[in-house]
């Protein structure tokens, strides 16, 4: 070979070497673009190719590339693989497993690079998983846009590129690289090393959430947030949870100082994050009292709690989260709470729900604000000693007296649930107990939960506790939809009782409630803000619902709480206590529906009395299907026959499933029993050959 040929060759070697160790990181499209053309050139020459550059070319050259971050990636995920965490820190864990999943990603989704064929476009360099295009981690529309605009300008394989269309490549590679710097790579949260939550950590979550919620899909989110935050959040959270009483005492005296007081959110995460906004957050002089409801029928409730816990640790003594009814094993199963859990955690799912629940057993039950205002979910309660006893045989017709605050910080909150009986039942009064324009407390004859109480309960209770004001939640638009007595909570709130020493107000925070649902009712949302130095005269501001993101439900649309408005004045008769129905149901178990609002008194019920076999009786309650025939209902049946319709589907239909599944078992039955029987009879059969033919076998 000529010398002087083989020194360029030589030379080619070392400039293909040089540039494929170089970074481009911090070169512009014109260095980038000159350092691609002499590459390519140097590359021809290694290889006594005698040519043009061409886009195929350059198409090589990226394929190449990709090829190599695949085959890198691969080699990190072994190293990964190999590596002992021990000693690790929670920040050095968290950038392992975050370089882990990337490395994944790239094998999973690389980008493809196809070559032009003659007449045709040079194809998208697009991820070949479309739902990549939301995550934080690549957006592939623009890598896409930027590759296709420099392609679709040639026309055929044998053009030479010039410098613009190398640019627009090189563009490209420049936005990939950009998508794929470590800046992409913290969108996800690390907990404090310190133990110690700042308030730029707190406002770097919410910021963090509410982009998370438009770009990453839920399955991804434990990416995002790992079960580790979680677990150390909510062991902050709740012990400092744990040491307040049932009844925490807001306060908040100073010249400057204001309380705004939310009620249910139900996972609407940009609601709240809309209400912050509106009034400000959490400070040394604003105050928040949260009356419940943080999850369920919507999508974002871990979002939601999470930065309520977070604002919880990091100011424990300016806001206050309370216990509502949807804060309980059953309510965040039936809608939609722990599906949202286990959809984004997936196999740490179970455990995530569990740490919550633990959560919710600790959250105080009311609050009383500048010795003035009492807040609370539901409402009132009853005195211990007007409780049923456990397991009454039959329910009684008994007068309910009006508990006091003493009363209730003797009732032991940690637990998930509603008892029905005992001394504990002051839990379940608090959590659902409703206003009524009708005078004197009674129990809910529409459910087994809570109490209704009148005008004269709420002048006594202010009375005996010296308050000017009550504000509850628990009732939405749904709730009050249909019922002349009180406001229809289109605007948030309601004044639903006006008596002497004070106001009771309904108020609900939650906008175009609920997300998930067979109705939206396009109502607002409100808050209320009790200033100094006159906090039992609130100011109310109603609010929108803010622009969020759709989601598929976590719930059925069907699930319902039918929970019925308590009856009008103009629909019972007008007594001081509540009388039951004439017939006892089985184990005290009323109607979930208030068939007396028909004028039949002896509706039927979900729970069935039979023997136990021992000469007395059990109840046994039905349970519920998975499927109801003819739901949902026509939208023109009125109420409260619609109640009454749907209840009695559902009856029906659970009835129904109990006989198919019981005929089912016993047929299984007879025929495990049959096979019993035979191979009984086979071994009886054997074994009397055995004694037949044992002697002669001897002989």
């Amino acid at each position: 070979m000529d010398p002087h040929k083989e020194r360029i060759k030589t030379g080619c070697h070392k400039i293909l070497d040089g540039i494929n160790s170089m970074s481009l990181v911090n070169l512009d499209d014109q260095q980038v673009h000159s350092l691609v053309m002499m590459r390519e050139i140097a590359r021809g020459v290694v290889d006594d190719q005698n040519r043009k550059v061409t886009r195929n070319d350059v198409i090589r050259a990226l394929r190449r590339s990709i090829l190599k971050m695949v085959c890198a990636s691969r080699d990190i995920i072994r190293l990964l693989s190999r590596m002992s965490y021990e000693g690790l820190d929670d920040q050095q864990m968290n950038l392992l497993l975050r370089m882990n999943e990337i490395a994944h990603r790239i094998i999973d989704k690389r980008p493809r690079v196809a070559i032009a064929r003659p007449n045709l476009l040079v194809e998208q360099v697009a991820l070949l998983d479309e739902g990549m295009r939301d995550s934080p981690v690549v957006e592939s529309s623009k890598i896409g846009d930027a590759l296709i605009d420099g392609a679709q300008s040639m026309s055929n394989d044998d053009d030479m590129l010039d410098v613009e269309h190398v640019l627009r490549f090189e563009n490209g590679m420049n936005v990939a690289q950009e998508s794929l710097s470590p800046s992409c790579f913290q969108q996800f949260l690390l907990w404090p090393p310190d133990d110690c939550i700042t308030l730029e950590w707190v406002q770097d979550m919410m910021s963090t959430f509410e982009h998370v919620s438009q770009k990453v899909l839920p399955s991804a989110f434990c990416n995002i947030v790992r079960t580790i935050l979680v677990d150390k959040l909510t062991d902050a959270a709740s012990s400092i949870l744990c040491e307040e009483p049932n009844c925490v005492e807001v306060d908040c005296e100073g010249e400057d100082s204001r309380v705004i007081v939310v009620g249910d959110i139900h996972g609407q995460f940009h609601d709240l994050l809309s209400l912050f906004k509106h009034a400000g957050v959490p400070s040394e002089s604003q105050f928040y009292v949260f009356n419940g409801n943080y999850v369920g029928k919507g999508a974002w409730g871990i979002e939601v709690l999470l930065v309520l816990l977070a604002w919880k640790v990091l100011m424990p003594h300016r806001i206050y989260l309370l216990c509502g009814n949807h804060e309980s094993r059953y309510y965040t199963g039936r809608y939609g709470f722990e599906n949202e859990v286990w959809t984004k955690y997936g196999k740490q799912g179970e455990y995530v729900y569990n740490k919550f629940l633990e959560c919710f057993k600790v959250l105080p039950l009311a609050s009383v604000i500048a010795n003035c205002v009492y807040t609370t979910h539901g409402g009132f309660f009853r005195s211990k000693h007007s409780a049923p006893s456990r397991k009454p045989k039959h329910r009684k017709t008994q007068r309910v007296d009006l508990g006091s605050l003493a009363e209730l910080s003797e009732v032991k909150r940690a637990r998930i649930g509603s008892p029905y009986e005992g001394p504990n039942i002051l839990l379940t009064d608090i959590l659902w107990s409703k206003p009524s324009k009708r005078n004197g407390l009674r129990e809910n004859a529409g459910r087994k939960y809570g109490l209704w109480w009148g005008p004269d309960c709420t002048e006594a209770f202010l009375k005996r506790h010296n308050l000017k004001l009550i504000i509850r939640s628990h009732e939405g638009p749904d709730a009050r939809a249909g019922q002349d007595d009180f406001g229809n909570m289109m605007i948030g709130y309601s004044l639903d009782h006006d008596v002497e020493s004070g106001k009771l107000y309904t108020l609900f925070s939650a906008p175009d409630y609920p997300q998930f649902g067979q109705k939206r009712y396009n109502n607002e949302g409100a808050y209320a803000i009790l200033q100094s130095p006159d906090f039992a005269s609130p100011s109310f501001f109603s609010f929108k619902a803010a622009e969020r993101p759709t989601v598929d439900p976590y719930v059925d649309s069907d699930a319902d709480e039918m929970d019925l408005p308590a009856p009008s004045s103009s629909q019972i008769a007008s007594t001081s206590a509540f009388c039951a129905s004439q017939r006892p149901y089985p184990g005290g178990s009323r109607p979930i529906f208030d068939f007396s609002l028909l004028g039949i008194d002896n509706g039927p019920s979900w729970s069935v009395e039979l023997g136990d076999g021992l000469g007395g009786t059990q109840v046994m309650q039905v349970p519920r299907a998975p499927v109801v025939e003819g739901l949902p209902l026509p939208p023109n049946i009125q109420e409260p026959h619609r109640s009454a319709y749907k209840y009695l589907f559902e009856l029906v239909g659970a009835l129904k499933h109990v006989v198919v599944t019981r005929v089912r078992i016993m047929a299984h039955g007879w025929f495990v029993v049959s096979r019993v029987l035979l191979f009984r009879n086979q071994a009886g059969f054997l074994n009397f050959r055995r004694l037949r033919t044992g002697p002669v076998c001897q002989h």
